[in-house]
């Protein structure tokens, strides 16, 4: 499965419309696109001037991108695009084993928000 990079403006406040789940060391948004005709999941990734300098965000950045690397694949829906936000301090600095976890319980929640919304319709 193809994972594609979020870049252009619109698609990150389309996600941000979507569910939102605050977990320790990051912020995870996520929203169905409804377009079951395209399977791919996208993703974006973004860390303010909050963080720090350039180097604090762009090492807060990585430790995103390898979350989505390792965790997306498999735990991802497809037709979904999911927005991570680094926080102050805390992306840069909590154990990699823990933002995992977090990524991980995240998703979970996004997907649970998700299905109970539906089925409250």
């Amino acid at each position: 499965m193809k994972i594609y990079t979020l870049k252009k403006r619109k698609d990150f406040t389309e996600a941000a419309g979507g569910h939102f789940v605050r977990g320790q060391g990051l912020l995870l948004q996520g929203r169905n696109r409804g377009t079951p005709d395209d399977p791919t999941i996208r993703v974006g990734f973004t860390c303010s001037k909050k963080i720090g300098n350039a180097v604090n965000r762009n090492r807060a950045k990585r430790r995103l991108r390898q979350l989505v690397h390792l965790i997306l694949p498999d735990l991802g829906n497809e037709g979904w695009d999911y927005v991570l936000i680094g926080q102050t301090k805390l992306t840069e600095q909590i154990q990699f084993s823990d933002l995992l976890k977090e990524f991980k319980k995240a998703l979970k929640k996004i997907h649970e928000a998700h299905e109970n919304m539906i089925h409250s319709l």
